[in-house]
């Protein structure tokens, strides 16, 4: 089927859209550093990132019930600041701290791909992270979403085929009707299974300034841009 039957474009988010790293990194320094604590801040962001794949596949097993994103990244902080060495913070900061996800800077193409992508295509997060965090990011970050769908709304995380499947029911399209919008290559292709087309926009520096994976579109994707920008110049955005 043709790229001119899809309808809508959904978005990874963490990685894609936002600079999950560098925002993690700013907002730790922001919180620790006025306590004393000058610690290598991109370490503590990717320390803290590294536990997010692992509490999801809790979850993805059945080993645990559905928890959302806020609560995993809790868990997650509180089990990564020991490594570090901090401790004694209020309940306030680690709050504060736990809701840096909810802030994350855009990618600079971000909010302007995304506006002129809105103007031919519905379009809507498809991510790992809740509903509430996903609102605020989208408020602090002026990301014009239509919808927010993603694990919250499907019940199911990705790469699982319902977080896909779901999404499309709920956007009342077929999967080929949709198309992923992914800096990964194992999310797309994961999309691609349920039958949505798939769009890789590069990010090489998503993971810092020695990322190895993921520099490059995988050969079975359908459309690859470097940008949002230049995604909108393929698919013919004004």
């Amino acid at each position: 089927m043709s790229l001119d039957a899809v309808k809508a474009l959904t978005f990874d988010v963490f990685g894609t859209v936002v600079d999950w790293r560098g925002s993690i990194a700013r907002e730790a320094e922001s919180v620790l550093a006025p306590k004393g604590y000058a610690l290598d801040w991109a370490a503590f962001a990717d320390a803290w990132r590294a536990r997010y794949q692992p509490a999801m596949q809790e979850i993805r097993s059945g080993a645990r019930p559905f928890a959302k994103l806020d609560i995993l990244h809790r868990e997650n902080l509180d089990a990564t600041l020991p490594e570090f060495g901090v401790s004694g913070l209020t309940e306030a900061e680690l709050e504060h701290l736990n809701r840096a996800w909810h802030r994350l800077t855009p990618w600079p193409d971000a909010p302007e791909g995304l506006r002129r992508l809105k103007q031919k295509y519905i379009i809507a997060t498809q991510s790992n992270g809740n509903v509430a965090l996903m609102v605020n990011m989208a408020k602090a970050g002026g990301l014009p979403w239509d919808v927010i769908l993603g694990a919250e709304v499907c019940g199911a995380y990705k790469p699982m085929p319902q977080a896909y499947l779901r999404a499309a029911e709920l956007l009342d399209l077929p999967p080929e009707q949709c198309m992923m919008t992914a800096a990964h290559n194992d999310d797309l292709k994961a999309a691609a299974r349920t039958g949505f087309r798939t769009a890789f926009v590069a990010r090489p520096t998503e993971k810092g300034p020695n990322q190895t994976i993921d520099l490059v579109a995988d050969p079975s994707i359908d459309i690859a841009a470097s940008s949002f920008i230049e995604l909108a110049d393929k698919l013919g955005c004004p």
